[in-house]
């Protein structure tokens, strides 16, 4: 009896299996023919309908979205089309440099405090400056024979990213190097030393050169800096080409300069105008293509639709004041550190972080990859109240813990806009560059931040503030590692009255 009930028992499970392998079967051929009799695509729409009826509170908060993420890319693009309109290569106004497209130009000191083109400049280094329209043709990029002294060309995209390692840190060597457009397919010529391809048709390149603070090194780094340059790849020939950067001649300016604060580069009525135009020069990283085609869907409803577009730019104007401008203050950006000092680890290498790439673009645009130079940022003293020139401070390195780099720091200080404050003895900065800077008995070395100058025997090291509130600054070129990892970190800025 037992062996009959296994048996039946086995049937039915068979039966069973046999039924439910039927049903299976069936419903995948009926799947099967409802998609194809159906003529529907598996495959999802490539981005929104543009021709689809939108909102005006949808387009306001694209828009709001789009003007904050973009902001970097439209104030770079804006100096692209200002660098086009340079007749020759020159100094802007007598004291910036100014080239036309796919050329350098380069000073032959510091730069002057009058400038208002780039916020938070620095009198450490030799500027120079070129734009290049990679989507027109590639570009050389010399580079000499620096010696011992320390040097680093950065080279960043549209998006402030940079893509070639050029510099004393990486131990690159004098030679000439090519840089490419995304697209480009053409063949390298004999003697380019390496080849470096930006993901955006526009790059920034802003050689740094270290010069001391005395007339014999601004002497002496004139040879060296003359055989910097960039040009079109067929001006190449494999020759050194040299320049007398002392003798470029002041060109007018294309904008309209003049103000205490940086030169405005983006315009909240004319966003959405530029904005195609600017994204098509730099394609979406990967996982930005929604992104991009969202926003280039309500630019073209707005296109047909006068209303939508004047909510836009309301937004844009609105998103400038509530969402940008108060990224000027480092205060309201960056990674906490010790006494209030702040930085950002990606520098330069921004990708997707869309926060901290228009923080920097609005506080300090064109800052170097975190390998070549560590920032540091400074609003508040060691209690946490606001730098004024109504009070003195003093900043004290103690014996053994000077900044851990390999090429040189420096700390400076720039007015309430991020520039150079007027002062009488003329010194924006102090640091690797002032040989006469006085140390403690102890082996300690304190720096002066006061409106009114110290006793003789601290003037050496006195840093001028205006009356006003002003921010400290403080830059580690070639960076060791304890400072990358933020393990050092600058003292604290301590109100002495």
């Amino acid at each position: 009896m037992k062996k009959k009930l296994i048996s039946l028992f086995a049937i039915v499970v068979f039966i069973s299996c046999n039924q439910n392998k039927n049903t299976d079967a069936d419903l995948a051929n009926s799947t099967e023919i409802d998609s194809t009799t159906s003529g529907q695509s598996s495959q999802l729409p490539p981005g929104p309908d543009s021709s689809v009826k939108i909102t005006e509170s949808y387009a306001r908060q694209v828009a709001r979205d789009a003007y904050f993420w973009a902001w970097p890319m439209e104030n770079i693009y804006n100096r692209r089309l200002a660098f086009k309109q340079s007749p020759k290569v020159g100094l802007m106004n007598g004291v910036l440099p100014f080239a036309p497209l796919n050329s350098l130009a380069m000073l032959h000191d510091y730069i002057q405090p009058e400038q208002r083109w780039v916020a938070c400049p620095n009198q450490d280094v030799v500027y120079g400056a070129a734009i290049a329209a990679l989507d027109e043709t590639p570009v050389v990029v010399q580079v000499p024979d620096f010696g011992d002294r320390f040097w680093v060309y950065q080279v960043v995209d549209l998006r402030t990213d940079s893509f070639a390692q050029l510099g004393k840190m990486y131990g690159t060597k004098p030679g000439f190097y090519l840089l490419v457009g995304p697209n480009w397919k053409g063949e390298v010529p004999k003697g380019i030393t390496k080849t470096f391809r930006s993901k955006t048709g526009t790059a920034f390149i802003v050689p740094r050169v270290f010069q001391d603070d005395s007339p014999e090194d601004k002497k002496a780094i004139q040879n060296i800096i003359n055989s910097i340059d960039v040009y079109a790849l067929d001006k190449f020939d494999g020759k050194v080409k040299k320049q007398d950067w002392s003798k470029l001649p002041s060109l007018g300016s294309p904008t309209k300069d003049g103000g205490s604060g940086e030169t405005k580069w983006v315009f909240p009525d004319k966003f959405f105008d530029e904005l195609p135009t600017v994204l098509k020069d730099a394609p979406p990283l990967p996982g930005e293509e929604s992104r991009y085609a969202q926003v280039l869907a309500v630019i073209e409803a707005a296109k047909k639709n006068p209303a939508l577009k004047k909510a836009m730019i309301e937004e844009a104007v609105k998103a400038d004041k509530e969402l940008i401008d108060p990224l000027l203050q480092f205060r309201n950006w960056g990674i906490p550190l010790a006494h209030n000092w702040s930085t950002a680890n990606n520098c330069a290498a921004f990708g997707t972080d869309y926060f901290t790439r228009t923080a920097i673009a609005k506080s300090n645009i064109l800052v170097n990859a975190s390998l070549e130079t560590k920032y540091f940022y400074q609003d508040l003293d060691s209690e946490s109240a606001r730098l004024s020139g109504a009070n003195q401070y003093t900043v004290t390195f103690e014996k053994g813990k000077m900044p851990p780099v390999n090429g040189f720091w420096s700390l400076t200080l720039y007015d309430e806009h991020h520039f150079f404050s007027p002062n009488p003895i003329k010194r924006y900065s102090v640091g690797t560059k002032n040989k006469d800077l006085k140390y403690n008995p102890d082996g300690s070395l304190t720096l002066y931040v006061q409106n009114i100058e110290p006793s003789p025997d601290k003037k050496a090291n006195w840093l001028p503030c205006p009356k006003e509130i002003f921010c400290l600054y403080f830059r580690c070129y070639g960076p060791q590692e304890i400072t990358i990892k933020n393990i050092w970190t600058p003292p604290a800025v301590i109100k002495t009255k």
